[in-house]
């Protein structure tokens, strides 16, 4: 009998960070959000921006990480766009070895 478990986000999430931390490339991750308080809203971040953002070589790229069946939010899809439209680079990952691919022009490996 085999695990058919889908693998959650949050660890796709950390194997992408771990492994741009060994590839020593230069990366934070993105935090948006809201939270309310009792009398107020308070939103942060920027709507859409990946979860994770790297530079290499001068190069932004965003990273939006999904679980294999999640999908992006009308506000990700545009924030998408307009990053491709400034010449960002744009990975939409369900695994790390999406995020692998995507890069490997960027990082010669």
């Amino acid at each position: 009998m085999t695990d058919r478990r889908q693998p959650k986000e949050a660890d796709i999430q950390r194997l992408i960070l771990d492994w741009l931390a060994a590839k020593r490339i230069f990366h934070y991750r993105q935090n948006t959000g809201a939270v309310k308080t009792e009398d107020r809203f308070f939103r942060f971040g920027t709507v859409g921006a990946p979860d994770i953002v790297a530079v290499i070589a001068g190069q932004y790229v965003g990273i939006e990480v999904k679980a294999p069946r999640g999908s992006q939010s009308p506000g990700q899809r545009e924030f998408e766009g307009r990053l491709r439209m400034a010449g960002g680079v744009y990975v939409l990952a369900r695994s790390l070895e999406d995020v692998e691919a995507a890069l490997r022009p960027l990082t010669h490996d």
